[in-house]
């Protein structure tokens, strides 16, 4: 009976701290419509603070509690809203979630800067683990009863002030109708404001209380998806209901520690499921659950893309098995074998292209479907052993498979559930498997066959032979990645134009219209998750292949997070998003950080600020991600359009590729090197239609006939001015630069 007292009153705190947390999202949601998925990395940092400031600066308990509870919390949350979250307005989905999640990288890649991970940081608790009380029986200490105290404290606050106050109606009006809220003589963005200030608060509270009852030890990363685990007690309540928030919270709570009470503790089962049960209750919360109906009227975001037609995509994609190879001439193999990886990755990215950009359904674990290939093609197609070990055909299509099935059983359940709550349900199946099947490193017999998971805790992926082609080779592996990826781009782009991209792109726009005109959205979405599965799958194998050795970290759900973020940021709907993603994801950030990593090493003198480089990198990484609000429809459209200005720019354009022929010979001679080839480039391709649209804005002032003028251009103060000064009228001074002026 002790036993069960005891895990039960700390089942209770846990649960407390919990809904502690849920409370901020549920409060947050309420009056902006933007589920906060930094909210965990919000509450990591202020525990951190918190330990800066008792720990290290020797502050007192109170005075630390003070500023950063009630200073630092509110200040964060205010300025996310005031900075990011207010210009969220009229974007997709996916560009709101992939703001918070660049939100979330940027303050993990920030405390990892500021505190070294590799040093160990503890949190003790309030008053002393020594402060204690004994209620029958059962020892319960102070910091356990101020958990419970403010959990309850909070519940009733909130209730109170969504139910009862003016303030707290003002902000959920906030989000349903801001211009009503307008009318009626209130500020919607300050109510938001506020809510967003209060949501930060109540995640700083709940890192500082979560950590000494979670064992003290504080880690960025594994604090960020401790609080995430309240994920499940939000939904709980379906973001809307206090009340219910706090009930599912004190059953998530008690049902993780009566898990680690009473289930067997022999192996890792036990406490592997105690850490993957918070998302095994969120998907089954969000499955079970009745969901919102469809809307009858589709809601017009500011995402624009153009999707490329067959002829263009095949035209585009020798283009790049070209450049490619002719790139790959440059490298050497150390880097030939990191492209290869990037291009694993950009196949990767594919699959987000057809299932989020296409279709418009969310998937926040693209690497989860990777693993479950590289599981499969690991155990039943190595052949051989040591340096002779290769990785059979067989493999790669029972691994592609293996993730295509278990791809759509994932979706099935999930199949009703749109938009957040789909992201969520991915989620959850992500962080589950990185939990509870890449961790598991038992042996285990099915039909009388031993096998297990993951050996060691890692598994070593041999190059693949594909039929005659044996990918040992570093070139050989680089290319055949890169004519996959245009293959699989080339399918993709016939999908689109084809009639069934047309029914995804008409489910993405408009559900109930889809369904009104007989189409059967259960088939449609089951389908673009299988092949977005199988394509994830195929470079998630390609990935491991590359790597050589991968254990949980490859796969960890930061890890798709990030990938997911870059394709955003490149343009999720378009093909070369993917591309510039994938890569971006595999290659571009690992090499610089290592670069400047090197760089530390050679030059002691500046070693330091070439680590905070590396640090920045990452950062500013995040801080792209950011600003995808002001730019929704990516950066592969912005270029993409300026390119297609400039067909009246010929002379420009040739003369751009002679001299990036010349370049790439000075590159092949070794008089310049390919880091150096690299970055011109890069510069050249990046600042050619600024330079472009310079140039034909300039050639049309001074081409454009006089009765023309104002006709194919806006009419402008220049405009105006050029007319007057032709006609002989009087000017006035300073309006060809857009001024005032005097009449001359």
């Amino acid at each position: 009976m002790t036993t069960f007292l005891t895990y039960t009153i700390l089942g209770l705190v846990l649960g407390a701290v919990y809904f502690i947390a849920a409370s901020g999202l549920v409060l947050t949601y309420n009056t902006s419509g933007i589920f906060n998925f930094a909210h965990g990395a919000q509450a990591m940092f202020g525990t951190f603070l918190y330990w800066q400031f008792t720990s290290r600066w020797g502050w007192p308990v109170w005075l630390a509690l003070v500023v950063v509870v009630g200073v630092v919390g509110p200040a964060m949350g205010a300025a996310l809203h005031a900075v990011i979250m207010k210009g969220l307005r009229g974007t997709a989905e996916v560009t709101k979630i992939i703001v918070t999640v660049a939100v979330l990288l940027g303050t993990v890649y920030l405390a990892q800067w500021a505190w070294n991970p590799d040093e160990a940081y503890t949190v003790d608790m309030f008053f002393g683990g020594g402060a204690k009380i004994t209620v029958a029986g059962v020892v319960v200490r102070w910091h356990e009863i101020v958990c419970l105290a403010a959990a309850v404290a909070i519940a009733v606050g909130l209730r109170l002030l969504f139910t009862r106050s003016r303030t707290g109606v003002v902000m959920r009006a906030s989000v349903d109708d801001p211009d009503l809220v307008r009318l009626n003589g209130h500020d919607p963005e300050r109510a938001a404001m506020l809510a967003w200030a209060l949501g930060s608060t109540l995640a700083v509270l709940a890192g500082v209380l979560i950590v000494p009852i979670s064992g003290g030890g504080l880690d960025a990363n594994m604090l960020t998806l401790l609080v995430i685990d309240a994920f499940a007690a939000a939904m709980f309540g379906r973001l809307r209901s206090i009340p219910r928030t706090f009930a599912g919270a004190i059953v998530l709570g008690l049902a993780a520690n009566y898990v680690l009470a009473y289930l067997p503790s022999a192996g890792t089962f036990a406490g592997n499921l105690r850490v993957s049960l918070p998302m095994i209750l969120l998907f089954v919360v969000l499955v079970v659950l009745p969901q919102d109906r469809l809307r009858g009227a589709a809601v017009r975001t500011r995402e624009r893309y153009r999707p490329p037609t067959v002829r263009s995509a095949a035209v585009w994609g020798a283009v790049l098995v070209a450049v490619v190879y002719l790139y790959s001439l440059l490298l050497s193999d150390g880097g030939v074998s990191t492209l290869a990886l990037g291009m694993s990755f950009a196949i990767i990215a594919l699959s987000l292209t057809v299932l989020t950009g296409y279709a418009g359904e969310l998937n926040l674990a693209p690497l989860a479907f990777g693993a479950v290939a590289t599981i499969v093609a690991f155990h039943v197609g190595v052949r051989g052993s040591g340096l002779a070990a290769r990785l059979g055909v067989e493999g790669v299509l029972l691994g592609v498979l293996a993730a295509a099935v278990v791809g759509g059983l994932i979706a099935l359940p999930a199949l009703r559930l749109r938009g957040l709550y789909l992201a969520l349900a991915t989620m959850a199946f992500g962080v589950f498997l990185s939990n509870m099947v890449l961790r598991d490193t038992t042996q285990h017999e099915l039909f009388g066959v031993k096998f297990t998971l993951f050996p060691g805790g890692s598994l070593v992926v041999p190059p693949p032979r594909l039929g005659p082609v044996d990918l040992r080779d570093g070139t050989t592996f680089l290319m055949t990645a890169t004519v996959l990826f245009a293959l699989i781009a080339l399918g993709l782009a016939a999908l689109r134009a084809g009639g069934y991209g047309r029914r995804l792109a008409a489910m993405k726009d408009s559900p109930a219209a889809t369904a009104m005109l007989g189409q059967n959205l259960v088939r449609l979405k089951l389908g673009v998750f299988m092949i977005s599965a199988a394509i994830a799958g195929l470079g998630g194998i390609l990935m491991s292949a590359a790597t050589g050795t991968v254990a949980q970290e490859n796969f960890a759900f930061t890890v798709s997070l990030s990938l997911l973020m870059l394709v955003v940021v490149a343009g999720i709907g378009y093909i070369s998003g993917a591309l510039f993603g994938g890569l971006m994801a595999g290659v571009g950030g690992a090499v610089l950080v290592g670069t400047f990593g090197d760089l530390a090493l050679e030059h002691e003198g500046p070693a330091d600020i070439f680590t905070a480089l590396g640090h920045l990198v990452m950062v500013l990484t995040a801080l792209v991600g950011m600003g995808v609000g002001r730019n929704p429809s990516g950066v592969v459209h912005d270029v993409v359009e300026g390119y297609r200005a400039m067909r009246g720019a010929k002379p420009l354009l040739y003369g751009a590729a002679a001299f990036g022929a010349v370049l790439y010979v000075l590159a092949v001679t070794g008089v310049i090197g390919s880091w150096t080839f690299s970055l011109i480039a890069l510069c050249v391709v990046m600042l050619l239609p600024v330079v472009g649209r310079a140039y034909l804005e300039e050639g049309r002032k001074r081409g454009t006939p006089l009765e023309l003028l104002g006709v194919d251009e806006p009419y402008t103060d220049d405009l105006r001015a050029r007319l007057d000064q032709e006609l002989g009228l009087p000017v006035t001074a300073g309006t060809l630069k857009g001024g005032a002026g005097v009449t001359a």
